[in-house]
Formats: C-alpha cells, structure tokens, sequence
C-alpha cells in the first residue's frame, strides 16, 4: 500500500509539471512489463518446489547433505557450493531456488540461525553470479559502459575474490562459534526421512538437468518448467506410497497422482512425519505462496514507473553529477547512484542500466578505463539489490527461502563488503585503470 500511494503521489506531481497522465502510464505499464518474465520465474519456482518436495529431491538433498556436511564449517560450505553452482549457471536466483532450499532445510536441522544460512547462501549465489559470464547482470553491466565482457570480469576480480576471501573467513569464525545440534537429533530426524520418503541417488539427477540446461545457456523459464515437469514424474515413479497418503484417497490411479501432483504445485502441501522439525521443513506453499511477492514486484515497478515518467528520478539525479570531482568522490557518486536506484526503481537492472548511461562519459572525461565503471555498477548495484525488501531481487529471494529480508541482510556479508571494497579502490587509487 505503500508503494501504491508513493505511485499515486510521483504520478500527481508529473501531471502537476505538465507531464500527460497517459505518458505516465505508459511508463508504469513499461516499468512492469520488464519483470514479466521474474513473474513467471517466481511462479515457476514455486511449482518447482512443491514437485521437488513430494518427489524427495529437497529431502534426498537434506539427507545426504547432513550425513556428509560437517557443522562446523557448515556456512563456509554452503557458501562455497552455491558458488560454484551459481558461476556455472550464471543465475543466483537458480542457485537459490534449487540448492539454496536444500541448503536451508540442513542448516534448520543443525539448529543455525535462518538468517545466517540465508546470508551464507546468498553471499555464494552472488559471488558465483558476479563472475559468470553466462550471468545476465554481468552482460548487461559490461554492455552499459561499453567494455569487454572478460575484460569486465577480469577487472572485477581484484575487488571480488578480496571480498568472498573475507566473507568465508567470517562465516569460518561464526561457524566455529555456533552450538550444534546434538548427532542424536540429526540420527532421528535422518530415521524419519528414511521412513516417510524413498531417498536414493537417483533423485539427484533432476536438479543436475537443471544446472546442466542452463549451463548449457538454456534460458531460466524453460529451464525450470523442465525441472518442475521431471520433479512430477520422479515423484510418481519414487514416492507412490507418499502420495497414496497424501491423497488420502482409497484407490492410487491416474487421478491421484493428477490431483496431488497439481496440489503441490498450486497450493500448500504439508507432509507429516513423527518428528515435528521435520514437519516444519516439508512444506511447500506452491504457486500460491509466490503471489505476495508478485504483488510487491508489481506494486513497486509501478512506483518506479511513475518516478521515471514524472521526471523525479532526472530531477533528484542530476544533482548527484556536481559531486563527482576526483577518482574517489566520482566511483562513491556511482556506487550511491546504483544503490539509490536500488531503493526508488526496485529493479537491479535500472540501477546498472540509469548510472551506466549517467557516468559513462564523466569516466571518459577523467581518463578512466570504461572497465572502472563496469566494476563499480556490479559491485554496487547487482549486490545490493537483494539487501533492499521491496526489490524485485529481495522479495524473490525473500519469498524463496522463507526468511524475511531483513533478517538475512546483515549476514550477507558479501553483498554488504563489496560496495565499501569498490570505494576503497577508489580512494586508495588501487587498480584504478586510466584510458591509453
């Protein structure tokens, strides 16, 4: 509702300084259309999380990742998994989604705090984006200051790698710190997966197709209908008695399998087993827990819209450029605008695209290397983006993972540590490339 009345007051102060009301409306309805395909990435991922459920691919993730996982260095591994996971596929939001979900239900049963697992996951899954040269932001962020895509990354290393060095060296020390569930607690809640699903090997198989469509460069929305589709039939052909008692129906026929197939995708499913952590981990809200967040996409693209149509954004803008003196105050300019258009346009993508287009020939100016700018738009804006609540990348992963966005915020610590590593840089004069 907030978004929606900032919308209407954006929209009435353009209209008021001679903007048409249909030109701002054809901002908004711009503004929205961009996030058509997240929409149905959100949704997608909601179906696909219902089928993984009932199929046993998140609890087969859960088992064997409690038998093999120490605790200790539980955060340091997930940091690291999602990672490698994420640079291969190019998509923090896949990662997230797939063994992010996975990642969090073992954390839940070792007794770690959501908000630190989150926070480990997240930090990987951006890392891993950050770098990947099949990921969309990195693409973009070369493209809008007009550099080599490899040569974009390879600057960006000098200012990454140092920041994941520190974060593991972070969750290393936290996780050290942390108290552990009792091996007793983890042999129990081990039994009763063992008894409510059919866990095997094989189930692993859906989501390597998954990462193996989009390492192959598969877009996301097919990508994961296909996992979605594989995890339905997985689980027919793994958890016919699971389903059977699911259904609580008297005969297991096609209309079965339809019916509660089609349930966990939609709506809520809950799978009770005699271990009540274990009930709170199998759950699944479907397509129908994804719709809030939908909502929020919606409302705050609006707002965005309406700020870009009624000139607000130009207008607050503008301003920032006379700051922009030396090397120092000019990256800081940057890394503020990109965070900035973060909070008031809701999208990463317009804070990397709006700066982009806004410093480029400043850096050209002071006889910076367009690779400077790159940098400073990833490190300040792909990062921050999912720190923000009503961001398009903060809901989703908000909605994804079940923990609120502010909550996890303060344990991403490499979404928090790479902004300040790129004003360091800049102040400091440390690999500051100067045009030939």
């Amino acid at each position: 509702m907030a978004l929606l009345l900032a919308t209407a007051i954006a929209a009435s102060i353009g209209v008021y300084n001679g903007k048409s009301w249909k030109f701002i409306l054809k901002e908004i309805s711009s503004s929205i259309s961009s996030t058509s395909s997240a929409i149905i990435i959100l949704l997608l991922i909601g179906a696909l999380t219902g089928t993984w459920l009932i199929s046993g691919i998140v609890p087969a993730m859960i088992y064997y990742g409690l038998k093999i996982l120490n605790p200790e260095v539980f955060l340091v591994a997930s940091c690291i998994i999602c990672a490698i996971v994420s640079l291969a596929s190019g998509s923090s939001w896949s990662t997230i989604a797939t063994v992010g979900i996975a990642l969090l239900g073992i954390g839940n049963v070792l007794g770690i705090s959501e908000g630190l697992i989150a926070g480990s996951i997240i930090s990987g899954a951006y890392f891993g984006d950050k770098l990947s040269p099949l990921s969309d932001t990195t693409n973009l962020a070369a493209a809008m200051s007009g550099t080599n895509l490899f040569t974009h990354i390879k600057y960006m290393m000098y200012t990454t790698i140092p920041s994941f060095i520190i974060t593991l060296i972070i969750f290393f020390f936290l996780g050290i710190s942390l108290e552990i569930t009792s091996n007793q607690n983890i042999n129990e809640l081990l039994d009763s997966l063992d008894v409510t699903f059919n866990i095997n090997l094989w189930l692993f198989i859906v989501p390597l197709t998954v990462i193996f469509l989009i390492i192959k460069k598969t877009p996301a929305i097919p990508a994961l209908l296909a996992g979605m589709l594989l995890g339905g039939a997985f689980a027919i052909i793994f958890q016919p008695q699971l389903i059977f008692e699911i259904s609580q129906a008297t005969i297991l026929n096609f209309k079965t399998y339809y019916l509660v197939i089609m349930n966990a995708m939609s709506s809520e499913i809950n799978i009770v087993t005699d271990n009540d952590l274990m009930n709170n981990l199998l759950s699944s809200s479907g397509m129908k827990g994804m719709l809030p967040t939908v909502w929020l996409v919606i409302c705050a693209m609006s707002f965005g819209g309406a700020m870009q149509g009624s000139g607000l954004l130009g207008r607050i803008s503008d301003p920032i450029m006379l700051y922009a003196k030396k090397t120092g105050s000019l990256i800081a300019t940057t890394s503020a605008t990109c965070f900035f258009f973060n909070i008031t346009t809701s999208d990463q993508y317009l804070s990397i695209v709006v700066p982009g287009k806004m410093f480029e020939k400043t850096f050209k100016e002071k006889g910076l290397a367009p690779e400077n700018l790159s940098r400073t738009l990833e490190d300040s804006g792909t990062v921050t983006s999912v720190l923000i609540p009503w961001n398009t990348c903060g809901a989703a992963q908000s909605a994804v993972l079940g923990v609120a966005t502010l909550t996890y915020l303060p344990f991403c610590f490499f979404n928090l540590i790479s902004p300040i590593m790129t004003l360091l840089y800049g102040y400091l004069n440390i690999k500051i490339k100067k045009i030939n």
